[in-house]
């Protein structure tokens, strides 16, 4: 009976060790995602801070002023 305890210690530190295997390619893969999510958000604010550039140039050649963002409020 003795061999029969420390088979089934066995087989049950066997499937954690599996467990914690799989979790940690789980962590590996969503860190691969997190990294990847971070890259496209950096590029992502560039272009819209550029295009938010653009939108205010062509707003004050348009008005030939200041772009209306960029105003003071007129209770100001």
């Amino acid at each position: 009976m003795a061999g029969a305890g420390k088979r089934g210690r066995m087989e049950r530190l066997e499937k954690a060790e599996e467990e914690i295997a799989h979790l940690r390619r789980a962590v590996d893969d969503l860190s691969d995602v997190i990294a990847r999510q971070a890259r496209e958000i950096d590029l992502l604010t560039r272009r819209v801070a550029l295009l938010m550039e653009r939108a205010a140039e062509a707003e004050a050649e348009a008005s030939g002023g200041i772009p209306l963002a960029d105003q003071k409020p007129p209770h100001w």
